[in-house]
């Protein structure tokens, strides 16, 4: 038998062009140095609750996932199209009303900006969903800040509801993610449901991962270095290979190929997960932070969404920071005070269970950006470069990027 492909890194974009080279009959070697598939997908079980690591959601709507996964073996369970957002010391409801039409009246009367920016919001959602998905990419490069004041967005409509709206999907509360990006959300939104599986995101690279023999993947594999053709894991072992699809974050894709180095910082986050006696709120509702003030951006309650996310009858909250140096306990502390001015002093008896900080959570996709939409597939002879930060910064991302490589590979074999 030939030499293997080597793919290093589990997570989507890896696991997704593994499984086109399988089903191509190629013969493959699948490496991560974790302990699990994933990447930055996983979830972790922990006192009966399900864990993300990190506040995630898959947009239904999103080609790449269509084409890729089995929606109906995910037990896909949907947000409810809007939000819930805190500002004047109350939550006020804003619903999508082409989806809802029952509440058209409430989200018209909410006091979230004028009448004429909800109608705003209905133009940038029909503009979003004009021509193909990739056609967004090749629009003027503005910042979403920039786009939103030039659609004539008022300052009360970005403060409370796109601010914390978009900058909780680009983890960029400043709003200078390319506003390509910003139609392409929009789009994914409009067209379909923000959901995640019954049993976790973890369920995602989980299914991917059933597709592939188990002698092809191998965890716990650190690699040390490549040359063209072999890979050198850290415990000293050599790997000889036919070519090599780097699949990993960028940062660790830098560390193998150093011409993938990025000045750019990436987008971080925190995630602080709860166990409260009973649901804060009640429902499938996104909570936004409406007033910009304290360390929450947003917060959802995913036993609400999907019941085994708990299963001691207890519910299980998600808290998302963005953009917090404080240390553990000062950060736990602030968030707690912020959630008893949300929901009272039934914060006191909330359990904290873990609190994960996430460093490379997505590509710093700051304008200017997607010049050209797609970056190389090949980086060297026999080595070829996928993930999300080769397209864009979502799991669409990771999964196109993934087949594109497997499909260049497939050409060229």
């Amino acid at each position: 038998m030939s030499d293997p492909i080597i793919v290093i890194g589990a997570g989507l974009a890896g696991l997704t062009c593994a499984s086109q080279l399988h089903e191509a009959g190629l013969n493959f070697l699948l490496l991560d140095a974790s302990d699990g598939v994933g990447g930055r997908v996983r979830t972790d079980e922990f006192q009966g609750f399900l864990l993300d690591r990190g506040f995630q959601v898959l947009l239904t709507a999103y080609p790449e996932a269509k084409r890729v996964l089995e929606y109906d073996e995910l037990g896909l369970q949907a947000f409810e199209p809007g939000s819930l957002i805190w500002f004047d010391s109350k939550f006020h409801r804003l619903s999508d009303p082409w989806r809802r039409p029952q509440h058209a009246v409430e989200t018209a009367l909410a006091p979230i900006g004028s009448f004429a920016d909800k109608v705003r919001i209905g133009l940038l959602r029909r503009s979003a969903s004009r021509g193909k998905p990739e056609s967004v990419f090749r629009r003027t490069d503005r910042t979403t800040e920039e786009e939103l004041k030039r659609r004539g967005f008022g300052s009360d409509v970005v403060a409370k509801f796109l601010r914390p709206f978009l900058g909780g999907v680009f983890l960029d509360p400043d709003l200078q993610t390319s506003c390509r990006m910003m139609y392409f959300v929009f789009r994914m939104f409009s067209q379909g449901n923000a959901a995640i599986p019954g049993e976790g995101m973890g369920a995602i690279p989980r299914q991917l991962a059933t597709r592939l023999p188990e002698d092809g993947i191998r965890l716990n594999s650190q690699v040390n270095s490549i040359e063209s053709d072999r890979v050198t894991l850290n415990s000293g072992e050599t790997i000889p290979c036919s070519r090599i699809i780097v699949a990993t974050d960028q940062p660790a894709a830098a560390r193998l190929l150093p011409e993938l180095a990025c000045s750019r910082a990436p987008r971080s986050v925190r995630c602080l997960y709860f166990a409260a006696p009973e649901p804060p709120v009640t429902g499938r509702m996104l909570v936004l932070n409406g007033t910009g003030k304290g360390p929450v951006n947003n917060l959802c309650v995913p036993s609400e969404i999907a019941p085994k996310y708990a299963s001691d009858g207890r519910a299980l909250v998600s808290a998302t920071v963005l953009q917090s140096e404080q240390d553990n306990a000062t950060l736990l502390a602030s968030v707690t005070g912020q959630l008893r001015d949300w929901f009272g002093p039934s914060v006191d008896a909330w359990q904290h269970l873990r609190t994960y900080t996430i460093p490379y959570a997505l590509p710093n996709q700051t304008t200017p950006a997607f010049d050209p939409p797609a970056q190389p597939l090949k980086l060297r002879d026999r080595v070829f470069v996928c993930g999300d930060y080769r397209t864009n910064g979502s799991i669409n991302g990771a999964m196109q990027s993934g087949r594109l490589v497997a499909e260049e590979v497939l050409r060229l074999d």
